[in-house]
């Protein structure tokens, strides 16, 4: 089944330190396998995310997709904020969270929900799969870390056989939807980022809260906009699939990855994501019908290598 058919932050505090590059905060090492865990699921959650958007267009259009996920999950947000009685964030972390909302509760969604219009969600998921590469990247330039040589040629090397799998099932010819994807990664890669590293300064599920919460007058609007706009079909499918992209994907799946990314750093959480388009493929086969590419198998031993390589240097 074709996608068109169905288809995630700091201030200085004094001018010595806003001079210098921001270092990550030392980790204990009893951290290290419980952060790597909670990345890891949040990666198994956003595998199902390009599946569920693909559900979700089955019976409704691409903005009432991205605006209503994005409407219920601030529900569920907002909720826990208020229950839990939560403070305001500081002054200095507004912009942070500005562009994680930006980036992980609007651009991405909207911009892949766009591409799976017109390309496989098998597809997608391996163009997507150079999301690590690019977080690795803004997460050096963001914070002064500086991953080994080690770590980034076998970055590099994962990135690659994203990118020569991606050529061969597109035949050399990006398309609209590819060009989409890309411009995906790099507002993904920068909300990612400012999440991880105000997830330092408050708990990740705070940080997603309040970047769902700022992103709200946009959604509801949005969403008023785009329902009487767009066709509806509220089919089994199309429920299902907006209800996990608004608390699984939107909500909970960034919770957890925020958390797991503040333990072991987002360079090496971002690694982990590598596996994320070969749990698609797998997806994209169990729930949509799609047939899995011929060189999946042979991508899949590559990127988990290039995984186990990235996760035993210093990120």
């Amino acid at each position: 089944m074709r996608d068109n058919d169905s288809a995630i932050a700091t201030g200085a505090i004094a001018v010595s330190a806003a001079s210098a590059p921001e270092r990550p905060a030392a980790r204990p090492a009893s951290s290290a396998a419980p952060g790597a865990l909670l990345a890891a699921l949040g990666v198994a959650t956003f595998s199902l995310t390009f599946p569920g958007t693909a559900w979700a267009l089955e019976g409704m259009g691409p903005w009432t997709v991205v605006m209503l996920r994005s409407v219920l999950a601030a529900a569920l947000a907002g909720g826990c904020l208020l229950a839990l009685r939560v403070r305001l964030p500081e002054r200095r972390h507004w912009a942070g969270i500005a562009v994680v909302a930006g980036g992980v509760v609007l651009g991405f969604p909207l911009l892949t929900t766009l591409a799976l219009q017109t390309s496989t969600t098998s597809h997608a998921a391996v163009v997507v799969g150079l999301l690590p590469l690019t977080t690795a990247a803004f997460s050096a330039v963001r914070t002064g870390a500086r991953p080994s040589r080690t770590f980034w040629a076998a970055a590099l090397a994962g990135a690659a056989v994203v990118i020569g799998f991606t050529v061969q099932q597109s035949g050399g010819a990006p398309g609209t939807s590819d060009l989409l994807l890309f411009a995906a990664l790099l507002v993904c890669a920068a909300g990612y980022t400012e999440g991880g590293r105000l997830a330092r300064h408050m708990p990740g599920w705070q940080v997603v809260g309040w970047a769902l919460v700022l992103a709200l007058p946009v959604t509801v609007t949005g969403a008023a906009v785009a329902l009487p706009a767009e066709p509806l079909h509220l089919t089994a499918h199309a429920v299902g699939g907006l209800l996990w992209l608004a608390f699984g994907s939107q909500f909970l799946g960034l919770v957890v990855w925020y958390r797991g990314m503040a333990a072991i750093g987002a360079s090496k959480a971002s690694q982990l994501q590598l596996a994320q388009p070969l749990l698609t493929l797998v997806w994209s086969v169990l729930l949509l019908g799609e047939r899995l590419p011929p060189a999946a198998p042979v991508a899949a031993v590559a990127v988990l290598l290039c995984i186990a390589v990235t996760q035993r240097t210093r990120g």
